[in-house]
C-alpha cells in the first residue's frame, strides 16, 4: 500500500485513523505543519490538493515564503579518517558510497 501522495512538489504521508475512521495526512519535509483527512481516497485527494493551495496563498497573504521539502541534496564535512572508514564499509557491503550511507542514516533515524 502506498502512503503518500504528492501535489505541487509536496509530499505527503497517509495514515488511517480507526479512531476518527477516515484517512489523516500532513504534509512532510517542511517544519510547518499541515494537515488534512478524508473518508475515501478521492476525498482524501481533494482535501490534500486544498491544503496545498491554502498553505501556498496564506504563505503568499503573510509575505512568507512557503517551506520547500527538503531536496535530498547534503553535504558533509567529516575528518579523512571517517571518509575512509564508511567509504570501506560501502565497499565491503556492496553498495557505492551514497546507497550505503542512505541505508545507514534511514536505519539512524
Amino acid at each position: 500500500m502506498n502512503n503518500t501522495m504528492n501535489y505541487k512538489g509536496y509530499t505527503a504521508h497517509i495514515e488511517y485513523s480507526s479512531e476518527d475512521e477516515c484517512f489523516v495526512g500532513h504534509l512532510a519535509d517542511i517544519r510547518d505543519i499541515v494537515g488534512f483527512h478524508g473518508d475515501s481516497v478521492n476525498q482524501l485527494r481533494q482535501s490534500f490538493e486544498e491544503a496545498v493551495n491554502d498553505y501556498l496563498k496564506t504563505c503568499e497573504k503573510m509575505g512568507k515564503a512557503p517551506q520547500q521539502p527538503y531536496s535530498g541534496d547534503i553535504i558533509l564535512r567529516i575528518s579523512p579518517k571517517v571518509h575512509a572508514a564508511i567509504a570501506n564499509a560501502a565497499k565491503i557491503s556492496g553498495k557505492n558510497l551514497n546507497q550505503w550511507a542512505t541505508e545507514t542514516l534511514s536505519q539512524a533515524a
